[in-house]
């Protein structure tokens, strides 16, 4: 696995210190993009959480799944949460070490009481001491909270700085777009009431010993979500259910839980969220379609990728980004001059470039600017990589709508039918185009778009 080492400079640890307001939950940033440029320590928040207890709880849920593996255990890694600034609300994100688990705390604006909240995007320190003093928060007493630096801090800055130096895989940052544009193909399932919830969430293993059955079923009834043997219409997967487990955290404050999937396709494993409501907040996590299987190889935003028209459309609708809590395809068609389906395209591709996620609550994008070099999403996605140098050294006949590809000392037919390629290969008969194309139909897409590139890899 390609990895990097990614350098995070806090002004001092984040800490839950006392002072003459009462508790402050003190949250160092490092670098991050705000509306005013790069920013060494960026400010986003100063204010009083309305449900500290929950608040502590969901954040360490996020945490959780931060410095969690739920596949290859042996091998532990961990990267600060990711908070963003919409202007009404706060978002932390994180990913597992394996890349199955996308885990986001949305502190909403009735759950925030306080100074606007700003703009941007940065990482947040979430250290041990702060995790066993944020695990001791047992009553819901004043607690004012700081994203950034306070008006003292910032005479400081130039003094010592806390620094980590994490591994960052390249997988875990291929994840997020993954997660994205798999999200945004979700429809609500099921809404559970909270006793509903409780009763379905203390039901599930805890353990992985589950881990090798396979993708599991649950339909929406009744008494809240029951298992099924098959995926019937409207079902939802349930892969790796103890990868739930970080729900745990904030069950008993869960006003409701919702289930999000896509539409039940040939009973392939598929990957589904699950959302618990909170007084203020709403914490998802976002599972790949197996314990065992990233988000990074899933290979939606490949097509994406691959054509030079998505990526000159993504420079003009990234100019018409804004931090908004929720973007809206249709307006920026009708700005942009493009159409809805080009504008959608743009979004994927920025999303790989960590410039937009996706709420599901909302079913909308939104804006945030992760602080991580993303051309290394591109440069080092190995089917991607592949296609390109397919497609620059000729290996492509079209012919109609049929293409060769040569690749090694084999040919591949590539066939298009209704919109959609197949492929003579073996990536195409194991997974049927349910993780992306393959290398030989990405390459045929670049030659029919001319998006060949000369000179290497961009």
């Amino acid at each position: 696995m390609t990895r990097s080492v990614q350098a995070l400079a806090y002004a001092r640890p984040s800490a839950l210190e006392s002072s003459q307001v009462g508790a402050v939950l003190g949250l160092e940033t490092a670098g991050g993009l705000t509306p005013r440029g790069a920013e060494a320590h960026p400010r986003f928040f100063a204010g009083f959480l309305s449900a500290p207890r929950i608040a502590a709880r969901g954040l360490l849920a996020v945490a959780d799944v931060a410095a969690a593996r739920y596949y290859q255990r042996a091998l532990p890694a961990s990267l600060d949460p990711v908070v963003t600034g919409n202007g009404d609300r706060l978002r932390f994100e994180s990913f597992s070490g394996c890349c199955g688990v996308y885990a986001r705390l949305d502190v909403l604006q009735e759950g925030l009481d306080g100074e606007r909240t700003g703009h941007g995007t940065t990482n947040v320190d979430v250290n041990n001491p702060l995790r066993d003093a944020l695990s001791r928060i047992t009553a819901d007493d004043p607690l004012h909270l700081r994203v950034g630096p306070d008006e003292l801090a910032v005479t400081t800055l130039d003094g010592p700085v806390v620094e980590k130096k994490v591994p960052l895989p390249d997988r875990w940052l291929r994840g997020f777009a993954e997660a994205q544009v798999a999200s945004a193909g979700f429809d609500l399932r099921a809404e559970l009431t909270a006793a509903q919830a409780v009763a379905f969430l203390r039901s599930l293993p805890r353990g992985s010993g589950n881990a090798a059955r396979g993708a599991q079923w649950v339909v929406a009834s009744g008494s809240g979500l029951r298992p099924t043997t098959r995926p019937v219409p409207g079902a939802v997967c349930l892969p790796g259910p103890e990868r739930l487990v970080a729900l745990q955290r904030v069950l008993r404050h869960a006003t409701a839980l919702r289930v999000y999937g896509p539409p039940v396709a040939d009973g392939a494993a598929a990957a589904s969220a699950w959302e618990v409501v909170l007084p203020g907040m709403r914490l998802t996590l976002t599972l790949s379609p197996d314990s065992s299987r990233g988000f990074s190889g899933e290979g939606g935003v490949l097509e994406a990728l691959a054509t030079d028209d998505a990526a000159a459309d993504a420079e003009l609708v990234s100019v018409l980004l804004a931090w908004e809590p929720r973007i809206e395809p249709a307006s920026l068609a009708e700005q942009s001059g493009l159409s809805t389906e080009r504008v959608r395209a743009a979004l994927t591709r920025l999303g790989t470039a960590g410039r937009v996620g996706y709420d599901l609550a909302d079913a909308a994008y939104f804006h945030r600017e992760l602080p991580y070099d993303a051309d290394r999403v591109e440069r080092h996605n190995p089917r991607l990589v592949a296609a390109r140098e397919l497609a620059d050294a000729g290996a492509v006949t079209l012919d109609g709508p049929l293409a060769s590809v040569s690749s090694g000392d084999r040919r591949y037919q590539v066939r298009e039918s209704d919109g959609a390629l197949t492929c003579t290969c073996q990536w195409w008969a194991d997974y049927r185009g349910k993780r992306g194309p393959c290398k030989h139909a990405l390459a045929v897409t670049m030659v029919r778009r001319g998006a060949t590139v000369a000179g290497g890899v961009r």
